[in-house]
């Protein structure tokens, strides 16, 4: 069975002006399969036919499919916060009508494309 796009992680990343602007989309597990696009989107989009074309070239050669990095991952951990930081972000979900797990998922998610994109 062929593996399926969704199961690995994808990294996006502005690409500088030097680079030639947009966004590059990249497969941690998968080396040299990228993609890029002038939005995010458009990278993600092109990442699907640089996957399916990277998956067929690497089966057609008779190399072992990588694992997803993403399979050991749950997608769930406890953190403990002070309760100080804890009610303020209690607050500011309430503030922008999402859920806390909303905010935090996408407080994480922002800080780690500013990471990457460093």
């Amino acid at each position: 069975m062929k593996p399926r796009f969704n199961d690995y992680p994808i990294e996006i990343r502005p690409l500088t002006a030097d680079e030639g602007g947009g966004f590059l989309a990249t497969f941690p597990d998968l080396p040299g399969c990228m993609a890029d696009g002038e939005t995010p989107e458009e990278a993600i989009a092109d990442a699907r036919g640089a996957f399916d074309c990277w998956m067929d070239a690497h089966i057609a050669d008779g190399r072992p499919v990588p694992t997803p990095g993403i399979a050991n991952a749950s997608g769930k951990f406890v953190q403990r916060l002070p309760r100080s930081i804890h009610s303020r972000l209690q607050h500011q979900a309430k503030a922008e009508g999402v859920s806390l797990n909303q905010l935090v998922t996408a407080y994480i998610s922002e800080g780690l494309g500013r990471h990457s994109a460093a």
